[in-house]
């Protein structure tokens, strides 16, 4: 990365001023999906302050300075095509930050992270439905028939299946680490990133059977997004997009995958962190001032990316805070920190 000042007119990210206030870009005719709700969507919730301020820094995240531009090229590229942006990069890089700094300057609502693991499947992305508390609160009587029989207080949607509501502006999903996933995970994803839609059974089959028991059979239900607890309306157990959202799936590049899924995505590799860069980082979590006194500790790390050994970003963080933090009695402190900053690579040297 490079502190280069081109910008170009068709990007999207970052903002221009005058460009703040309006709409985002119509996506070409084949990423243009025809979702309706049978209902008024609710405004998308913010970013919690505290999230916010953990991901895009304390000292406010000023755009996306410090990326190169032929990295924006492909961010913005993503943005205006509506495909997966598919990250790869050393850890620390400021892969998952990426989705948290587009969804505040663009004005998004809250990011949906979906957090990878060997046991995430399709289904955990799409909802989650609670048949055990259903069934016991039928077994107990707890709210009365009523509440047992609206199946929607027991469904919550997972961070894909809300990205995928019919929001009217795209939402801001991250599945962060994904080459975590199970083997199948990439292949199953492929229908949701091209057709924009899934049914969710349960829904579907109240609607096919409007004369069977129960209060709740009905073409429209209302369930759980992933955050909040204003519910959003369903039909027929099908949901579909209106503005697809903006994917961003993060990889260490520990795993290759299935060529159909790449001809999906765009791919953008973050190469390792330069000194701007790094720079402006610190000042956006620690600022301005921690900058100037941890010189010596930025080019300690420096000079390990340098040769090349591994290291993240947060290993300088916690050094250069442990340094400022103690600077009136420092004692051991800059020794420790030093020793924060060992190569992941390599056995700690001890004195």
């Amino acid at each position: 990365m490079t502190d280069d000042t081109r910008s170009e007119p068709w990007w999207i990210y970052p903002p221009k001023a005058e460009q703040s206030a309006k709409k985002l870009p119509d996506p070409p005719p084949w990423r243009d999906f025809a979702g309706q709700a049978p209902e008024a969507m609710p405004e998308p919730e913010p970013e919690p302050d505290d999230i916010a301020k953990r991901r895009t820094g304390a000292h406010q995240w000023t755009g996306a300075s410090g990326f190169r531009p032929d990295d924006l090229d492909l961010i913005n590229a993503a943005l205006l095509l509506r495909r997966p942006l598919l990250v790869s990069g050393p850890a620390g890089i400021g892969k998952s930050t990426l989705a948290y700094s587009i969804a505040a300057e663009l004005n998004l609502g809250r990011v949906l992270n979906w957090t990878i693991t060997s046991r995430s499947t399709l289904q955990h992305g799409l909802y989650h439905y609670d048949a055990i508390g259903r069934l016991q609160e039928v077994n107990l009587g707890k709210g009365g028939a009523g509440a047992a029989a609206d199946i929607g207080r027991y469904i919550r949607l997972g961070p894909l299946g809300t990205a995928l509501l019919p929001w009217e502006q795209p939402r801001v999903l991250l599945v962060d680490e994904i080459d975590k996933c199970d083997v199948d995970l990439p292949n199953d994803l492929l229908s949701a990133f091209e057709d924009g839609e899934y049914y969710i059974p349960e829904l579907a089959r109240l609607a096919a059977d409007p004369g069977g028991p129960g209060a709740a059979h009905a073409s429209v239900i209302k369930v759980l997004p992933m955050h909040g607890n204003e519910r959003v309306a369903i039909e027929n157990g099908h949901v579909r997009a209106r503005a697809f959202p903006f994917v961003i799936m993060t990889s260490n590049g520990e795993r290759e995958f299935p060529i159909p899924f790449l001809r999906r995505c765009i791919r953008l590799d973050l190469q390792h962190a330069d000194e701007v860069w790094v720079r402006r980082v610190v000042a956006r979590q620690l600022g301005s001032e921690t900058v100037g006194e941890g010189n010596e500790l930025i080019r300690a790390f420096l000079d390990k990316v340098n040769d090349r050994d591994q290291i993240a970003v947060n290993q300088l963080m916690n050094a250069l805070h442990l340094v400022h933090s103690t600077r009136d009695n420092p004692g051991s402190a800059e020794k420790v920190a030093h020793k924060l900053m060992s190569a992941l690579d390599k056995p700690t040297q001890r004195p």
